[in-house]
């Protein structure tokens, strides 16, 4: 009998439409492959998300966040680092719930960082099949 496959959870990647998006657009013309766990979603700015809606996700089944930003070459003035201030607060609620802070990430992507893209993905990928699905107490 074969050991059954461990599921790799799933990773939800938040891309900028004005640099990571186009960026893991130029990935799929490249015809490069990353995990088939992975799901992206076009956002404007994810300084627009709450702090709880990371937690949710995590409470919903994701295992780990990618946030694909411009960095510093935010077409919206003071949004990169008022979601870096964000974060921290994040970073903080998943200590207090026991989620390991490795399983949320922001990093910068262009829009033709293909590289640069597959391996945070990947990196990710192997992070979460690491750590399995994350688990909760109830003060979350």
């Amino acid at each position: 009998m074969t050991p059954k496959a461990q599921n790799p959870g799933k990773i939800l990647i938040l891309a900028t439409e004005s640099c990571a998006y186009p960026g893991a657009n130029s990935v799929g013309q490249a015809h490069a492959s990353y995990p088939a766990n992975t799901y992206i979603l076009r956002v404007r700015a994810p300084v627009l998300f709450p702090e709880q809606f990371y937690m949710d996700c995590f409470k919903k089944g994701i295992s780990g966040i990618l946030i694909m930003s411009c960095g510093e070459e935010c077409p919206y003035e003071g949004a990169y680092h008022a979601l870096a201030k964000r974060l921290d607060r994040v970073y903080q609620l998943m200590k207090t719930a026991d989620i390991d802070i490795r399983r949320l990430r922001l990093t910068a992507i262009c829009t033709v960082c293909n590289r640069s893209f597959l391996k945070e993905v990947n990196d990710m990928n192997a992070l979460v099949q690491e750590l399995g699905p994350p688990t909760f107490e109830s003060a979350v």
